[in-house]
């Protein structure tokens, strides 16, 4: 009596109905992403009619001043709020995961609540946070006029990054520090040598998140911007609201290829970073 096999996980990929299931999941996910991209090379002011393929609306969005400075507005903010929620991140997922203190059950639980709480309230919280608690000067010069929306952007983009590197640490082998030390490594050595480079998949990771998060943020950044400080989703949602044209489809094509840029690049790093990491394993072998 032979016995049977049990399949691996990928030759389930070999069954029809599985792949149909996989086949019908990617169309929904992407079909309007692709629907989109393909009419921002339309000759046409309206969506629904072809009439041709054009560049002239990437033109268009390039040379439109108002759509630019949204840009840079939004990049600005992205780039600092990534910083700082970085710094503050790590440094949470370090002191959560090292140390026991009175209130750490209490901190946890408010690390998740700027994930879990509605964005419109938050959003509505900042409002009411920079309009009557901090008045924050709208009218100081670039970049210090962006200053709420950062700071809001902060206040949610540092608890995914916070949570994303605890959970990295949970995985941290305590004898690979004590050994550090052993071997005479003093705090700052063991942690550059041995807990930053083990953390850094999940600085990479939470970085993406938070920079993606930060650059495509509409309800908290609607409720927090101003004249002066309009983003780049607010200002292809105020484009939106008269007509979907494909001036906006390019616009909006640019900041997904833009989204998708980053996302290579830190794929590419941390790839590059275990490539390198393999090899001096390799060169310290017995």
């Amino acid at each position: 009596m032979t016995r049977r096999s049990t399949p691996g996980a990928l030759d389930y990929l070999a069954r029809a109905p599985l792949r149909l299931w996989l086949l019908a999941t990617a169309v929904f996910l992407y079909a309007p992403l692709l629907t989109l991209i393909l009419f921002s090379f339309n000759d046409s002011r309206r969506n629904i009619i072809w009439r041709g393929f054009t560049l002239k609306y990437y033109r268009l969005a390039l040379t439109d001043s108002d759509l630019v400075a949204a840009l840079g507005n939004s990049l600005t903010i992205a780039l600092i709020s990534t910083l700082m929620s970085l710094v503050l991140g790590a440094l949470t997922a370090l002191a959560l995961w090292r140390f026991r203190f009175p209130g750490k059950t209490a901190l946890e639980g408010a690390l998740a609540l700027p994930i879990v709480v509605p964005e419109i309230c938050m959003g509505v919280a900042m409002l009411v946070f920079f309009s009557k608690v901090v008045p924050w000067p709208t009218e100081a010069p670039w970049p210090f006029n962006l200053g709420a929306i950062i700071i809001s952007h902060i206040s949610f983009s540092f608890s995914f990054v916070a949570v994303i590197v605890r959970a990295r640490l949970q995985s941290f082998d305590p004898d690979l520090e004590a050994a550090a030390r052993d071997l005479g490594a003093g705090t700052g050595r063991v942690f550059t040598s041995v807990l930053a480079p083990h953390m850094a998949p999940g600085l990479i990771a939470g970085a993406l998140l938070a920079f993606t998060l930060s650059l495509d943020d509409f309800v908290i950044t609607f409720f927090t911007s101003g004249p002066d400080t309009t983003t780049f989703p607010v200002k292809v949602y105020s484009m939106v609201r008269f007509s979907v044209s494909p001036e906006v489809n390019a616009a909006s094509t640019l900041l997904m290829g833009l989204t998708v840029a980053v996302a290579a690049v830190a794929v590419w790093l941390g790839g590059a970073r275990a490539t390198s990491v393999a090899l001096a394993g390799e060169g310290h072998g017995p």
